[in-house]
């Protein structure tokens, strides 16, 4: 059984058309599933993304658009953290490294389903 306690918030990079790289995942449900990354090691791995590959979920503070100055910690991959907040003048997710490791021990390896929705948001 899966614990309901556990809360945090996500960062992605904003909507540039589902551009590899430089834009979050289209809105749809995403089957989730454990993956061992050479980066990142055990992370949960978002399968069947249309038109991307290898959009994981993992630790960062920024989700910026590179092109304007901004920092990133995700090519398209999604960050979570404990806290939001501003880090270093940028909008951030914060202790994110523990709150993904809480988010892996709840989930225990299994696979979940992930409902993404659309929002707007500016980076």
């Amino acid at each position: 059984m899966i614990s309901r306690n556990f809360h945090c918030y996500s960062l992605e990079l904003p909507w540039q058309n589902n551009q590899r790289n430089i834009s979050c995942i289209p809105s749809g449900t995403y089957t989730v599933q454990i993956r061992i990354s050479q980066k990142y090691g055990r992370v949960y791995w978002i399968t069947e993304v249309p038109d991307r590959s290898f959009i994981l979920i993992h630790s960062g503070n920024w989700a910026g658009v590179v092109s304007k100055g901004l920092k990133t910690h995700t090519n398209g991959c999604i960050l979570l953290g404990k806290y939001t907040g501003i880090l270093q003048g940028q909008r951030a997710v914060l202790c994110s490294r523990p709150s993904i490791t809480t988010f892996q021990n709840l989930f225990q390896g299994q696979s979940f389903q992930l409902k993404i929705l659309d929002t707007i948001a500016e980076a």
